[in-house]
């Protein structure tokens, strides 16, 4: 049976589905950690044929990127098919930390770094990271390494902050989201959450009503 209506009621012996894909209740929650290459997008289809993240992950489920990384971002991302989960990782209250690391161009000052710290105003909001720290200046190849920890969730937002302070981003990388990294994963390869390292990220729910 075709439903139109909004606000139709079913019972739990419907079996809805929706483009041919069933909303069971009994989908098998998953739960992955992705070493995001370069030249992949976070979404689920892309109508430049771009290739999408989905493609990396071997599942029949229907899961999708939680946030965004840039095309040419690389690094930790987390793919699932449980929204609440998604949820906590993104919504801003939860203020879950990020941590990049940027090489960029020239080299970075003391006072630049200060200029960070105290925050730079982007769209008219004023973002502050957590940590900035200088791990490597080059003076021959007038580059710098840093690495910064934001909570921040805006598209683009670690790139838009160095330009703010004159420092144009070459190559960016997600080391760590919350406390998890990509160790021992090379570029493309995914590996399953475990269920402690699950449960340890869905506290974050609770500890944020503290």
């Amino acid at each position: 049976e075709i439903v139109t209506e909004m606000g139709t009621k079913v019972s739990e012996k419907d079996e809805i589905v929706v483009e041919g894909v069933s909303l069971s209740k009994s989908v098998k929650k998953e739960y992955y950690l992705l070493n995001k290459p370069r030249g992949y997008i976070c979404s689920l289809s892309d109508e430049k044929g771009r290739r999408v993240v989905t493609e990396l992950i071997n599942t029949n489920e229907r899961i999708y990127p939680v946030g965004r990384l840039d095309y040419d971002t690389t690094g930790v991302l987390l793919l699932t098919n449980d929204g609440e989960f998604a949820n906590i990782l993104t919504h801003p209250s939860y203020e879950v930390e990020k941590t990049y690391l940027a090489i960029i161009e020239g080299v970075m000052t003391t006072e630049e770094i200060y200029k960070l710290k105290d925050g730079v105003e982007i769209d008219g909001i004023k973002v502050i990271p957590r940590r900035v720290k200088i791990k490597k200046k080059d003076l021959e190849k007038n580059k710098s390494k840093v690495e910064v920890t934001i909570v921040e969730g805006r598209n683009h937002i670690v790139k838009r902050m160095f330009e703010a302070v004159g420092h144009p981003v070459n190559k960016l990388t997600r080391e760590r989201l919350a406390f998890l990294d990509v160790k021992g994963l090379q570029s493309g390869e995914y590996r399953y959450l475990s269920n402690d390292e699950v449960n340890e990220l869905m506290k974050l729910k609770k500890s944020s009503k503290k």
